[in-house]
């Protein structure tokens, strides 16, 4: 989960870098949080082997890393 938790932080980054176009909050929030939540949720539910939810436990741990990168970078230039 702590690898997770990296890469979601480097995605958060890469994607405020690549994308510049002015996007709603609530949409950047849901997607964030809802896509690798609602992966990484149906992929433990449905896991049959160890390495399966393992995966899933990464995937779910993409979301909190990728929202505190963009919180941080949104807190930090509108001080």
């Amino acid at each position: 989960m702590s690898v997770g938790i990296a890469v979601g932080l480097l995605a958060g980054i890469a994607t405020t870098l690549l994308v510049t176009v002015t996007v709603r909050p609530d949409v950047v929030i849901a997607l964030v949080l809802g896509v690798p939540g609602v992966l990484g949720i149906l992929t433990v539910l449905v896991a049959g082997r160890r390495w399966v939810t393992t995966l899933g436990a990464f995937i779910l741990a993409i979301a909190p890393g990728w929202f505190g990168a963009l919180t941080i970078i949104q807190v930090a230039s509108h001080a």
